[in-house]
């Protein structure tokens, strides 16, 4: 039983709903087939919160994309039947989440609203197309040979692979004087170089200077960045653990730390590898053929993989799991 948009105020407001995650990075999804069910700031926090409501780094509300009621979401019906309706944990609104993407994709499946191995989604960061059981680890390709990618095979869990669409460091020009284009501090430590990303989201990834242990790091506040940017950002904290592969941290803005976060691994590997001199302006000119475009990202809650792809673009692989169903009933409004 859905709720009506018509309910008086203070009238139970009765949702179902759906737990899932990718690499610990969890959701709770809210069917909205007719696009009837309004969620406001609070409702979406109540939802998320781990104590007084079901839990979650976001919620998801599954819409068909012509009922979205934003233009510019509407104008990506044609191409994609589903909108991917984000909110972070404190109930702001966000553009997508690329572990969010694999879990939606997961549940577009299991009800039979897509049945291709290869669709479309819609989100407020444009169009991203998923691939089902495509595996991206290191050594298969990118298609996992029964179905599931190098992360997935780990834990028995389908595999996504989600392009992300196109990437862009923030300043490009500082980035390229510089190695970096912001400073980060966390804790009581000095603040350190970073380097701006936008992934159709903000993050800034930090490399961990020698002598920083990564686990060490204390993220129940949020890191300080400088230049402060208008609309927030996530934080990414990096340490190298060999060629193409390393370990992140990250802080979520709206959320806080999470055990994983899509677009802030993609982010990180290509942070990485723009230092290393992977990008068109790389750090030191190293040709292209010498970076890798493959990376291993471990992060608390799991593994995912990060390819580059031509054209700056971006693909993200890795399991999705839906865990629970139910119904909860919202709090009356106010």
């Amino acid at each position: 039983m859905t709720s009506d948009p018509t309910e008086p105020v203070g009238s139970p407001r009765r949702l179902d709903f759906t737990k899932g995650h990718g690499t610990e990075n969890d959701f709770v999804l809210v069917p909205d087939a007719q696009g009837s069910i309004p969620l406001s700031p609070s409702e979406v926090a109540w939802l998320a919160d781990r104590r007084a409501g079901i839990g979650g780094d976001g919620v998801i509300r599954v819409v068909p994309t012509a009922l979205a009621g934003e233009p510019a979401v509407m104008d990506q019906a044609s191409d994609a039947r589903w909108f991917m309706d984000y909110r972070n944990a404190d109930g702001s609104v966000a553009e997508m989440c690329g572990n969010g993407t694999r879990v939606f994709a997961a549940y577009l499946r299991r009800e039979g609203l897509e049945q291709d191995p290869e669709f479309a989604i819609a989100t407020r960061a444009g169009l991203k197309h998923v691939r089902v059981g495509a595996g991206g680890g290191h050594g298969d390709g990118g298609h996992g040979g029964d179905g599931r990618g190098a992360g997935a095979r780990e834990t028995g869990e389908t595999a996504y692979a989600v392009n992300l669409g196109p990437w862009r460091l923030s300043s490009p020009a500082e980035a390229a004087a510089q190695g970096s284009d912001a400073l980060v501090k966390v804790d009581d430590h000095e603040a350190v170089p970073a380097l701006s990303l936008d992934l159709g989201n903000p993050h800034t990834v930090v490399m961990l200077p020698a002598g920083r242990e990564l686990d060490e790091l204390d993220l129940t506040r949020a890191p300080l960045v400088q230049p402060t940017p208008l609309e927030g950002t996530n934080v990414e904290f990096v340490q190298v653990l060999g060629p193409g592969h390393i370990r992140m941290r990250v802080h979520e803005r709206g959320v806080g730390e999470t055990r994983s976060c899509g677009t802030g691994a993609a982010a990180a590997a290509l942070a990485v590898r723009w230092w290393a001199g992977g990008g068109d302006a790389g750090a030191d000119g190293a040709p292209r053929d010498q970076v890798t475009d493959l990376w291993r990202v471990d992060v608390p809650g799991g593994t995912v993989h990060v390819r580059a792809l031509p054209g700056d673009q971006v693909e993200l692989s890795g399991p999705a799991a839906l865990v629970a169903d139910g119904t909860v009933e919202l709090p009356p409004r106010r």
